[in-house]
């Protein structure tokens, strides 16, 4: 299976530090975007899916502390935070304020990078177990996914009427978020290749999914198709 590669947004005032953390990540499989204040933050969050965000506490304006608290007020984005300052005081502060971990500069970008990687297991790992351990209601961008029901509902609490095999299909993509699924892949996942199924069908599907999840132009796609590849579910899932 294919795995599409993280997307990292590392916020960062310093720009030769932020050039060095981009460049070194990109080296290493993933894909990076970055900021260096609290305004460009919130437009990157805006244009991307990010599945994980690397945090300095000092920033010009709204300071690490602060984002990481608004950001943990919608979101379970992993976060680790960076600063200057190593103290036990300021490492806690930061934790209890939702980060996921916490680095003091200077920093060898390789811990950087084992970091990064261990918080993105941990959150698979625990996305993984809610899911198989029954719990039966997912969330992404405030949609609601229930399992037991087998129904669907918007960011405004409204039911959405889905067909049982658009239902199965967005199981499949709420249950593998970020990884690129072929066609047949998908048709396995959902028709267990049942007689007269074929790679159209899911094409087809997708397309009423898609008009079913519209959230409008200027909102990034949901559903994403890769040339050569399926198709990718790029929002970040939580239980709900």
């Amino acid at each position: 299976m294919i795995t599409a590669p993280p997307q990292i947004l590392v916020v960062e005032d310093d720009r030769e530090t932020r050039s060095l953390i981009a460049r070194y990540l990109q080296a290493n499989a993933c894909s990076v975007s970055v900021a260096a204040d609290g305004h460009e933050m919130d437009r990157r969050l805006g244009e991307r899916r990010v599945d994980l965000i690397v945090l300095d506490v000092m920033l010009p304006g709204e300071d690490g502390l602060s984002l990481c608290r608004r950001i943990r007020a919608t979101s379970q984005t992993p976060i680790i935070m960076l600063t200057a300052r190593g103290e036990d005081l300021d490492r806690i502060v930061g934790l209890e304020m939702g980060a996921d971990d916490y680095i003091p500069k200077p920093f060898n970008p390789r811990e950087l990078l084992a970091r990064i990687n261990a918080v993105l297991r941990r959150q698979a790992a625990a996305l993984s177990a809610a899911v198989s351990s029954g719990s039966t209601r997912l969330a992404f961008l405030q949609w609601v996914i229930d399992f037991r029901l087998r129904e669907l509902r918007n960011p405004q609490g409204a039911r959405v009427a889905l067909t049982s095999a658009e239902f199965d299909l967005l199981q499949a993509f709420c249950e593998r978020p970020g990884r690129i699924l072929s066609r047949d892949n998908l048709l396995d996942l959902t028709q267990g290749r049942a007689a007269g199924s074929f790679e159209r069908s899911i094409d087809v599907l997708v397309s009423r999914l898609r008009r079913k999840l519209d959230v409008g132009p200027e909102a990034p796609a949901i559903i994403k198709t890769v040339r050569s590849g399926g198709y990718l579910f790029t929002p970040e899932i939580e239980p709900a």
